[in-house]
């Protein structure tokens, strides 16, 4: 099996490109070459047959993931399909299944039967819950039951694996040397950690890794290389073991390139926001230009109920320092399991802030939105303002709700609309959109 980024490499265009390359409004051509020097990348497992690929990387929109699965406490995949169809309705650009719940790989298979857009799972959750149940702990899991779970993941259509490579016993090192107020809040990068602790073993992931980029190879998996020791509160922001980490994960970058593995790289979730562009510029420069994935960042960490906000705000100051993958953040995150409305909320917050990096960036149809929105709110246009809205659905009930009548000013003004005052006394003719 050939892949992506060997296809590219040889000079070819696939179907995948072309479907990116018209997605995007550029050329075919220019998807290829960015697809061939790993600064796109796109994920498409050979075995994801109801995909619509999804290009992520340079001059390409900004990109918004929505986490879903089921959990212990939730272990139905029924209310997880439903998030999984909102988060498409609301405008995701793909999912994560973090299933945790009874029958993991029924969840999975089901999740990308009915999704559309990428699909990525993290293998060693399902790694752990297994030895859990089977061996009755944690450290009793092998090298051999991960990788045969990332296999399985594989072969059921994952279009890209979250895989926690980059924690060696050498980062381990810098994070205890330093010293953290939240030590690992990634579930991967603690079990990978604790494996590695209890067992005075270095980490598979990493040592057998060549292994690892067969499999991904044979399906065409896009690896997300994950940020294990991502920083979870701002005072651990952009420490020594953060920085280890990502020291590895650009040598990792340039393995799985040599093996013709597409890429993505995990960045940090809790960043102030003076050194978000700081992180970004760092992955950009030690990965050599991979598509850099981003949780948030989120640049408070006092805001439980409103961390879409708190996430939207670092995502727009990441994506326009060119990051281009959002991982979305609820209003639940930090508190529970999202709900469908939470699922919602989280994926048009992060999509608020992809667009408003897009305009920084110039990305090709960015400008032209809104300019559209502004001609259609000067003439008062409410069914266009309303499909033109990043989430006319809400947009539309606003205006039912709150215009009675259908007024042609919104209730806020009334009779007086700034827009239709001046419009009046300057005799200035509106222009359609």
């Amino acid at each position: 099996m050939t892949t992506q980024l060997k296809l590219a490499r040889s000079g070819q265009i696939t179907p995948a490109m072309a479907a990116v390359a018209a997605e995007e409004g550029l050329a075919p051509e220019t998807i290829r070459e960015r697809v061939a020097t790993g600064t796109v990348t796109i994920c498409a497992n050979i075995n994801h047959t109801s995909l619509k690929p999804r290009g992520f990387g340079l001059g390409l929109k900004t990109k918004v993931n929505a986490n879903i699965g089921t959990s212990s406490a939730f272990p139905d995949v029924k209310p997880e399909l439903a998030k999984l169809q909102a988060a498409i309705d609301a405008g995701a650009d793909a999912v994560m299944d973090l299933s945790t719940g009874d029958n993991i790989d029924y969840s999975r298979r089901e999740i990308i039967k009915h999704s559309t857009i990428p699909v990525g799972t993290v293998p060693i959750y399902q790694a752990t819950v297994e030895a859990i149940k089977n061996k009755g702990a944690i450290v009793a899991m092998t090298g051999d039951d991960i990788f045969r779970t990332i296999e399985k993941h594989a072969k059921d259509g994952a279009d890209f694996m979250t895989i926690h490579c980059g924690i060696t016993q050498a980062s381990i090192a810098k994070l205890r040397q330093q010293g953290r107020v939240t030590d690992i809040v990634s579930r991967g990068g603690s079990f990978i950690t604790g494996w590695m602790l209890h067992n005075d073993k270095e980490n598979p992931l990493y040592e057998r890794y060549d292994e690892l980029m067969d499999i991904c190879a044979a399906y065409d998996v896009t690896i997300s290389l994950g940020d294990g020791l991502r920083p979870g509160c701002l005072a651990d922001a952009t420490d020594r073991a953060q920085v280890e980490e990502l020291l590895t994960l650009g040598e990792l970058v340039d393995r799985a390139w040599a093996k013709g593995v597409q890429v993505l790289v995990e960045g940090p979730g809790h960043v102030p926001y003076n050194q978000i562009e700081a992180n970004v510029k760092l992955q950009k420069q030690i990965c050599k230009g991979a598509p850099f994935y981003v949780l948030g960042p989120l640049v408070t960490d006092v805001a439980p109920g409103y961390d879409h906000i708190t996430a939207a705000i670092g995502g727009t100051l990441a994506a326009a320092a060119g990051a281009d993958f959002l991982c979305y953040v609820t209003p639940a995150e930090h508190l529970g399991l999202p709900t469908i409305d939470d699922v919602r909320e989280g994926v048009i917050a992060s999509r608020i802030a992809g667009h408003a990096a897009d305009l920084v960036k110039g990305v090709r149809g960015a400008w032209d939105w809104d300019l559209s929105m502004a001609k259609a709110r000067k003439a008062l246009d409410w069914e266009k303002q309303i499909e033109l809205a990043i989430d006319p659905v809400k947009a539309g009930r606003y205006r039912k709700e709150r215009n009675p009548g259908g007024a042609e000013a919104c209730s806020m003004c009334g009779n007086y609309c700034a827009m239709k005052i001046v419009s009046e006394y300057l005799g200035k003719p509106v222009e359609k959109c």
